[in-house]
Protein backbone atom coordinates (compact mmCIF):
# COMPACT_ATOMS: atom_id res chain seq x y z
CA UNK A 1 0.00 0.00 0.00
CA UNK A 2 2.82 2.41 0.84
CA UNK A 3 4.54 1.61 -2.47
CA UNK A 4 1.33 2.28 -4.41
CA UNK A 5 0.90 5.64 -2.68
CA UNK A 6 4.52 6.53 -3.43
CA UNK A 7 4.16 5.66 -7.13
CA UNK A 8 0.88 7.59 -7.30
CA UNK A 9 2.50 10.65 -5.71
CA UNK A 10 5.41 10.51 -8.17
CA UNK A 11 3.02 10.24 -11.13
CA UNK A 12 0.96 13.17 -9.87
CA UNK A 13 4.14 15.22 -9.43
CA UNK A 14 5.35 14.38 -12.97
CA UNK A 15 1.96 15.19 -14.51
CA UNK A 16 1.76 18.46 -12.54
CA UNK A 17 5.23 19.49 -13.74
CA UNK A 18 4.31 18.68 -17.34
CA UNK A 19 1.09 20.71 -17.10
CA UNK A 20 2.96 23.62 -15.50
CA UNK A 21 5.70 23.49 -18.16
CA UNK A 22 3.12 23.47 -20.96
CA UNK A 23 1.22 26.41 -19.47
CA UNK A 24 4.51 28.30 -19.07
CA UNK A 25 5.37 27.69 -22.73
CA UNK A 26 1.94 28.85 -23.88
CA UNK A 27 2.19 31.95 -21.71
CA UNK A 28 5.61 32.90 -23.11
CA UNK A 29 4.45 32.28 -26.69
CA UNK A 30 1.42 34.53 -26.12
CA UNK A 31 3.60 37.23 -24.57
CA UNK A 32 6.05 37.07 -27.48
CA UNK A 33 3.23 37.19 -30.02
CA UNK A 34 1.77 40.23 -28.25
CA UNK A 35 5.15 42.00 -28.46
CA UNK A 36 5.30 41.18 -32.18
CA UNK A 37 1.80 42.51 -32.89
CA UNK A 38 2.68 45.74 -31.06
CA UNK A 39 5.82 46.14 -33.17
CA UNK A 40 8.15 45.51 -30.24
CA UNK A 41 10.26 43.09 -32.25
CA UNK A 42 13.36 43.11 -30.02
CA UNK A 43 11.24 42.15 -27.01
CA UNK A 44 9.51 39.47 -29.08
CA UNK A 45 12.91 38.05 -30.09
CA UNK A 46 14.09 37.91 -26.48
CA UNK A 47 10.91 36.11 -25.41
CA UNK A 48 10.97 33.61 -28.27
CA UNK A 49 14.65 32.88 -27.58
CA UNK A 50 13.92 32.30 -23.90
CA UNK A 51 11.80 29.34 -25.02
CA UNK A 52 14.66 28.02 -27.14
CA UNK A 53 16.98 28.29 -24.14
CA UNK A 54 14.49 26.03 -22.32
CA UNK A 55 15.08 23.45 -25.09
CA UNK A 56 11.64 24.05 -26.58
CA UNK A 57 11.33 23.90 -30.36
CA UNK A 58 8.49 23.99 -32.83
CA UNK A 59 7.56 25.18 -36.30
CA UNK A 60 5.51 28.12 -34.98
CA UNK A 61 8.26 29.21 -32.61
CA UNK A 62 10.97 29.18 -35.29
CA UNK A 63 8.66 30.76 -37.88
CA UNK A 64 7.62 33.59 -35.57
CA UNK A 65 11.20 34.19 -34.48
CA UNK A 66 12.27 34.30 -38.14
CA UNK A 67 9.55 36.89 -38.81
CA UNK A 68 10.72 39.01 -35.87
CA UNK A 69 14.32 38.94 -37.06
CA UNK A 70 13.21 39.76 -40.60
CA UNK A 71 11.35 42.83 -39.34
CA UNK A 72 14.52 44.02 -37.57
CA UNK A 73 16.59 43.59 -40.74
CA UNK A 74 18.65 40.66 -39.47
CA UNK A 75 18.36 38.58 -42.62
CA UNK A 76 20.88 35.93 -41.55
CA UNK A 77 19.01 35.10 -38.36
CA UNK A 78 15.65 35.28 -40.17
CA UNK A 79 16.77 32.73 -42.77
CA UNK A 80 18.31 30.55 -40.06
CA UNK A 81 15.03 30.21 -38.19
CA UNK A 82 12.94 29.84 -41.34
CA UNK A 83 15.25 26.95 -42.27
CA UNK A 84 14.83 25.45 -38.80
CA UNK A 85 11.04 25.70 -39.17
CA UNK A 86 11.20 24.16 -42.63
CA UNK A 87 13.31 21.31 -41.27
CA UNK A 88 10.46 20.43 -38.90
CA UNK A 89 7.69 21.05 -41.44
CA UNK A 90 9.02 20.70 -45.02
CA UNK A 91 5.60 21.26 -46.62
CA UNK A 92 4.62 24.41 -44.69
CA UNK A 93 3.75 26.94 -47.40
CA UNK A 94 3.94 29.99 -45.11
CA UNK A 95 7.49 29.12 -44.07
CA UNK A 96 8.49 28.41 -47.67
CA UNK A 97 7.05 31.75 -48.82
CA UNK A 98 8.76 33.85 -46.13
CA UNK A 99 12.04 32.01 -46.63
CA UNK A 100 11.94 32.84 -50.34
CA UNK A 101 11.23 36.50 -49.53
CA UNK A 102 14.15 36.63 -47.09
CA UNK A 103 16.48 34.98 -49.61
CA UNK A 104 15.84 37.85 -52.04
CA UNK A 105 17.95 39.99 -49.68
CA UNK A 106 20.99 37.69 -49.84
CA UNK A 107 23.81 39.32 -51.80
CA UNK A 108 25.55 36.13 -52.86
CA UNK A 109 24.05 34.29 -55.85
CA UNK A 110 25.93 31.01 -55.91
CA UNK A 111 25.25 28.72 -58.84
CA UNK A 112 25.10 25.10 -57.74
CA UNK A 113 27.12 22.47 -59.51
CA UNK A 114 24.87 20.53 -61.94
CA UNK A 115 23.62 17.34 -60.32
CA UNK A 116 22.72 14.09 -62.07
CA UNK A 117 18.94 13.93 -62.49
CA UNK A 118 18.69 10.69 -60.46
CA UNK A 119 20.35 12.45 -57.51
CA UNK A 120 17.89 15.34 -57.84
CA UNK A 121 15.00 12.85 -57.94
CA UNK A 122 16.33 11.06 -54.85
CA UNK A 123 16.77 14.29 -52.88
CA UNK A 124 13.30 15.43 -53.92
CA UNK A 125 11.86 12.15 -52.66
CA UNK A 126 13.65 12.49 -49.32
CA UNK A 127 12.38 16.06 -48.94
CA UNK A 128 8.72 15.03 -49.16
CA UNK A 129 8.58 14.30 -45.42
CA UNK A 130 10.59 15.10 -42.32
CA UNK A 131 12.03 12.31 -40.15
CA UNK A 132 8.77 12.26 -38.17
CA UNK A 133 6.77 12.04 -41.39
CA UNK A 134 8.76 9.08 -42.73
CA UNK A 135 8.54 7.40 -39.31
CA UNK A 136 4.75 7.69 -39.21
CA UNK A 137 4.42 6.49 -42.81
CA UNK A 138 6.66 3.47 -42.15
CA UNK A 139 4.66 2.61 -39.04
CA UNK A 140 1.32 2.82 -40.88
CA UNK A 141 2.63 0.71 -43.76
CA UNK A 142 3.92 -1.91 -41.33
CA UNK A 143 0.51 -2.12 -39.63
CA UNK A 144 -1.19 -2.48 -43.03
CA UNK A 145 1.31 -5.21 -43.96
CA UNK A 146 0.53 -7.15 -40.77
CA UNK A 147 -3.20 -6.68 -41.30
CA UNK A 148 -2.96 -8.00 -44.88
CA UNK A 149 -0.84 -10.94 -43.74
CA UNK A 150 -3.37 -11.81 -41.06
CA UNK A 151 -6.24 -11.51 -43.52
CA UNK A 152 -4.40 -13.93 -45.85
CA UNK A 153 -4.35 -16.69 -43.21
CA UNK A 154 -7.99 -16.15 -42.26
CA UNK A 155 -9.36 -15.75 -45.81
CA UNK A 156 -12.36 -17.94 -46.50
CA UNK A 157 -11.82 -18.45 -50.22
CA UNK A 158 -9.14 -18.33 -52.91
CA UNK A 159 -10.21 -14.89 -54.17
CA UNK A 160 -9.75 -13.31 -50.75
CA UNK A 161 -6.42 -15.11 -50.34
CA UNK A 162 -5.14 -13.75 -53.66
CA UNK A 163 -6.26 -10.22 -52.77
CA UNK A 164 -4.61 -10.49 -49.34
CA UNK A 165 -1.43 -11.94 -50.84
CA UNK A 166 -1.01 -9.14 -53.38
CA UNK A 167 -1.86 -6.59 -50.68
CA UNK A 168 0.75 -7.72 -48.17
CA UNK A 169 3.40 -8.03 -50.91
CA UNK A 170 2.57 -4.47 -52.03
CA UNK A 171 2.63 -3.06 -48.48
CA UNK A 172 5.85 -4.95 -47.73
CA UNK A 173 7.61 -3.42 -50.74
CA UNK A 174 6.38 0.08 -49.95
CA UNK A 175 7.29 -0.41 -46.27
CA UNK A 176 10.85 -1.41 -47.22
CA UNK A 177 11.18 1.63 -49.48
CA UNK A 178 9.79 3.95 -46.79
CA UNK A 179 12.06 2.42 -44.14
CA UNK A 180 15.09 2.88 -46.41
CA UNK A 181 14.20 6.54 -46.93
CA UNK A 182 13.72 6.94 -43.18
CA UNK A 183 17.18 5.48 -42.47
CA UNK A 184 18.78 7.76 -45.08
CA UNK A 185 16.91 10.76 -43.66
CA UNK A 186 18.04 9.92 -40.13
CA UNK A 187 21.62 9.54 -41.35
CA UNK A 188 21.40 12.98 -42.99
CA UNK A 189 20.04 14.49 -39.78
CA UNK A 190 23.03 13.13 -37.86
CA UNK A 191 25.86 13.55 -40.37
CA UNK A 192 24.76 16.18 -42.89
CA UNK A 193 24.80 19.68 -41.43
CA UNK A 194 23.94 23.04 -42.98
CA UNK A 195 24.35 26.52 -41.64
CA UNK A 196 23.53 30.15 -42.45
CA UNK A 197 25.99 33.05 -42.50
CA UNK A 198 25.10 35.47 -39.70
CA UNK A 199 27.76 38.16 -40.29
CA UNK A 200 27.08 40.94 -42.76
CA UNK A 201 30.34 40.00 -44.48
CA UNK A 202 32.52 36.96 -43.86
CA UNK A 203 35.96 36.05 -45.19
CA UNK A 204 36.62 32.33 -45.42
CA UNK A 205 40.19 31.10 -44.96
CA UNK A 206 42.05 28.26 -46.67
CA UNK A 207 42.94 26.86 -43.23
CA UNK A 208 41.55 27.09 -39.67
CA UNK A 209 43.86 29.96 -38.83
CA UNK A 210 43.17 33.73 -38.65
CA UNK A 211 46.51 34.27 -40.41
CA UNK A 212 45.58 31.87 -43.21
CA UNK A 213 45.15 32.94 -46.82
CA UNK A 214 41.76 34.33 -47.82
CA UNK A 215 39.68 31.86 -49.84
CA UNK A 216 36.51 33.84 -50.63
CA UNK A 217 34.07 36.36 -49.18
CA UNK A 218 30.42 35.56 -48.46
CA UNK A 219 27.59 37.56 -46.95
CA UNK A 220 24.73 37.41 -44.50
CA UNK A 221 21.97 34.89 -45.15
CA UNK A 222 23.89 32.52 -47.43
CA UNK A 223 23.22 28.83 -46.74
CA UNK A 224 26.35 26.66 -46.60
CA UNK A 225 27.20 23.02 -45.98
CA UNK A 226 29.14 22.34 -42.78
CA UNK A 227 31.71 19.59 -43.26
CA UNK A 228 34.19 19.66 -40.36
CA UNK A 229 35.12 21.35 -37.09
CA UNK A 230 38.49 22.21 -35.53
CA UNK A 231 38.41 24.09 -32.21
CA UNK A 232 36.54 27.35 -32.90
CA UNK A 233 36.65 26.89 -36.68
CA UNK A 234 34.30 25.08 -39.02
CA UNK A 235 34.85 23.97 -42.58
CA UNK A 236 32.15 25.03 -45.04
CA UNK A 237 31.37 24.16 -48.64
CA UNK A 238 29.45 26.40 -51.03
CA UNK A 239 27.03 25.10 -53.65
CA UNK A 240 29.59 25.76 -56.38
CA UNK A 241 32.11 23.50 -54.63
CA UNK A 242 34.33 26.13 -52.99
CA UNK A 243 35.69 25.17 -49.56
CA UNK A 244 36.85 27.42 -46.74
CA UNK A 245 37.23 27.77 -42.97
CA UNK A 246 35.31 30.30 -40.85
CA UNK A 247 34.90 30.93 -37.13
CA UNK A 248 31.92 28.94 -35.85
CA UNK A 249 30.28 31.98 -34.21
CA UNK A 250 29.73 33.43 -37.67
CA UNK A 251 27.54 30.51 -38.77
CA UNK A 252 24.17 29.50 -37.35
CA UNK A 253 23.67 25.74 -37.57
CA UNK A 254 20.27 24.73 -38.94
Amino acid sequence: MIMIRLITSILILIISNLIFAQSSVEELMKRANDFYVKGQFEEAIKTYESLIHQNYEGTSLFYNLGNAYFRTGKIGYAILYYEKALKLSPDDEDVQHNLQLAQLNVKDKIEALPAFFLFRLWEGLLAIFSVDGWTILSYVLFILFLFSLGFYFFAKNIVQQKAAFYSFVFFLIIFLISSTLLIVKLNQEVNLKYGVVLNSSLTAKTSPDPQGRDAFIIHEGLKVKVEDKVDKWIKIRLEDGQIGWVEKESIGII
